[in-house]
């Protein structure tokens, strides 16, 4: 029985996870792996392959199929999914035809709610969650690169923590090169990324300014916390069992990272291109509303971001 994975979504975090799964199952008669791309991205890798660059050597690798029609491909037994928040609704329409009734859905795309929005879209289908820790991007047409050493891929199922699948995709993963880990408490593990992702890319956003100089100027500092009070209320409200420390470890972080550093949601504001801000500061608000906390600064950045998405 041929075990078929497809990657939709071939970006720098579909491109790499794609890339090793694909190179290691090249010749395994077991396992398919499926791109699905488009544009001239795709023609690419139909023609050439698809180029990825890492930190131990680049590759070229060629899936069983790299396609736009999904139609080509047959029903899946995993997809692994990693389109922008704001495409998830269109990406589950196009898969739709190749999920069956065995069919696995994992998400990697940043928020909180990914899974809870494929569930209500697909009913009765088992969807995983998942993120990732990664520095990828798509360089051109045909090349992913990765860089910084980290590409922690994390996943689970909140609704089910023993599952003979869960640990056989583990090892299908570790197989391949990828730094997997299943997680039984996965949504605790989403949560801790989601503080650091939702209070960065809003505020970098919302003041026009890099990681760094969130922390040089008093204001905006005092404002990364009161932000990261209000979404601490808000995730325990959620059961994500998040300690108070979370809010020292995200400014850790920033005192990390190269002054300039920005987030890809402020870049988008930048481009005049369109944002996960919904996913990633508007779920805030909606969550405060739903428990009856107060989000103040939330509510005050998400109607300053969403009027300036809308200008």
């Amino acid at each position: 029985m041929k075990t078929k994975i497809v990657i939709v979504g071939l970006g720098g975090v579909g491109g790499y996870y794609g890339g090793l799964l694909a190179k290691k199952y090249a010749d395994n008669p077991e396992v398919e792996i499926y791109f699905v791309a488009r544009g001239a991205h795709l023609k690419e890798v139909q023609e050439n392959g698809l180029t990825v660059i890492t930190e131990n050597g680049t590759f070229i690798v060629h899936p069983t199929l790299a396609t736009d029609n999904v139609m080509e491909i047959g029903t899946a037994d995993y997809i692994i999914m990693t389109p922008k928040s704001y495409d998830l609704d269109s990406t589950v329409a196009q898969i739709n035809p190749i999920v069956g009734s065995n069919t696995v859905i994992l998400p990697l795309l940043n928020g909180i709610d990914n899974s809870d929005r494929i569930r209500a879209l697909l009913p009765g289908i088992e969807v995983w969650q998942g993120c990732v820790y990664i520095v990828a991007r798509l360089n051109e047409p045909g090349v992913v690169e990765s860089s910084g050493n980290l590409h922690r891929f994390n996943f689970g199922y909140e609704y089910r923590q023993t599952n003979e699948r869960l640990y056989a995709f583990e090892h299908l993963l570790k197989d391949a090169g990828i730094d997997a880990y299943y997680h039984e408490n996965i949504m605790h593990v989403i949560w801790t990324k989601f503080f650091f992702i939702s209070a960065t890319a809003s505020l970098t956003s919302y003041f026009d300014v890099s990681f760094g100089a969130l922390l040089t100027d008093e204001v905006r500092k005092s404002t990364l916390v009161n932000l990261l009070e209000e979404l601490l209320l808000v995730a325990n409200a959620e059961g994500a069992e998040i300690e108070r420390s979370v809010i020292d470890k995200v400014i850790q972080q920033l005192e990390k990272l190269p002054f300039e550093t920005t987030a890809s949601m402020h870049s988008d504001f930048r481009a005049g291109k369109n944002t996960e801000v919904n996913g990633l500061t508007g779920i805030v608000v909606e969550l405060g509303r739903k428990h009856g906390i107060s989000t103040p600064v939330y509510e005050r950045v998400y109607q300053e971001l969403y009027k300036r998405m809308n200008n």
